[in-house]
């Protein structure tokens, strides 16, 4: 089955796979500053290019078996994302001086994993919408 139009959900769907290439480019390489000292650090860089992958064949082919694939794999960056803000606000906290302004200017960028979720949210909302 394949699209007939560029209805908005195909165009978020897009979009939304293109923004995980790119996202997933800067997760990797922030985690591999950190030389990927702690094994949840390969989630999201693992992730993100299924995501995108994903997305983006979903976007030419419009097969079942990919919207539950995408659908099922949005829902795990929203999860992937929030455990992400743990780890990273859980880092600031632990380097010297707590969660002062500096340590979260030099420490893991928190917003960083929300925009993981975020992106994620967005997917799903691309696929429940078109799904109406």
């Amino acid at each position: 089955m394949n699209w007939s139009v560029w209805s908005i959900d195909r165009i978020l769907i897009l979009f939304v796979s293109l923004a995980f290439l790119v996202l997933g480019i800067q997760v990797t390489l922030f985690h591999y500053r950190q030389n990927f000292n702690h094994k949840s650090m390969w989630v999201p860089v693992i992730s993100a290019p299924l995501f995108f992958l994903a997305g983006f064949i979903l976007t030419w082919y419009n097969a079942p078996w990919l919207h539950t694939l995408f659908l099922v794999l949005m829902w795990l960056g929203v999860l992937d994302g929030l455990i992400g803000f743990y780890f990273h606000f859980r880092g600031v906290g632990i380097r010297v001086g707590g969660w002062a302004l500096r340590n979260f200017l030099i420490g893991p960028p928190v917003g960083l994993p929300l925009m993981f979720s975020a992106l994620s949210v967005l997917g799903l909302i691309a696929v429940y919408w078109g799904a109406r």
